[in-house]
């Protein structure tokens, strides 16, 4: 919940320049909802992609202050769903995410599904559990070759905001061991080594190649870094690999 609309181009107008310089990377920037259009239009003939934070699984009706999938689609090409603070502060569930999946890959929009555990379920071991359980839960009765244009983002509920990041090898292993097994089990082996995998959870421009050198991890999901253009532009850089 950061930038006004005139905030938020101003933000874009500040790194759009050195982004568009950044060959090799896929870059998605995701506003709050009453800044989507202004950056949109602000991107517009840029080779940067605009995404939604959320959105309701039904096409329209009686849902006051949501944003149904073509409202996104009019908009955006992307879409993040089941966002631990989603999940953590108004009480959203694995099954809502699934239903927000389902509608998301109808409206064409391409779903970035996030996954983690919160630091109780960590110290207690249950990472594993916890994981698996929000894939299969969030992927059940999606067939595969829709489920292929979604991308999941393991972001470890007590290391956003908190300044705390998980450990590039810590984080590969739970994409490796848990995320990656989950989607095989739900769909098959192809499909899981496919499917594009980000981190988040407190990543900079410091700690971002540590994560980009993991082969488990395709890419990052940026929380508050992103707010600073400077921070923001070196962790794309980083991305690139040295």
């Amino acid at each position: 919940m950061n930038k006004t609309a005139a905030e938020a181009r101003a933000l874009v107008a500040a790194m759009l320049a050195p982004l568009r310089e950044i060959a090799g990377v896929e870059k998605v920037l995701c506003p709050p909802f009453t800044a989507i259009p202004a950056v949109s239009a602000a991107l517009a003939g840029a080779d940067i992609g605009v995404g939604a934070q959320n959105m309701h699984w039904e096409a329209k009706g009686a849902f006051t202050g949501e944003l149904a999938p073509n409202m996104a689609r009019e908009f955006c090409g992307y879409v993040i769903l089941g966002h631990s603070e989603r999940r953590a502060y108004f009480g959203e569930t694995d099954e809502q995410v699934n239903r927000k999946l389902r509608a998301a890959l109808q409206a064409g929009l391409i779903p970035i599904v996030c996954v983690g555990e919160t630091l109780d379920e960590y110290e207690s071991g249950r990472t594993g559990e916890v994981v698996a359980r929000q894939i299969k839960l969030g992927f059940a009765g999606v067939d595969s070759a829709s489920a292929a244009r979604a991308v999941v983002a393991y972001e470890p509920v007590w290391a956003i905001g908190t300044g705390k990041a998980s450990s590039g090898e810590n984080a590969n292993g739970v994409v490796r061991q848990v995320i990656r097994r989950a989607l095989s089990e739900t769909f098959n082996d192809a499909f899981a080594e496919s499917v594009r995998v980000l981190y988040g959870g407190s990543v900079t421009a410091a700690n971002a190649a540590e994560f980009f050198s993991q082969p488990e991890i395709d890419g990052a999901l940026v929380g508050g870094a992103s707010l600073k253009p400077d921070e923001f532009v070196a962790i794309v850089k980083a991305a690139v690999g040295p």
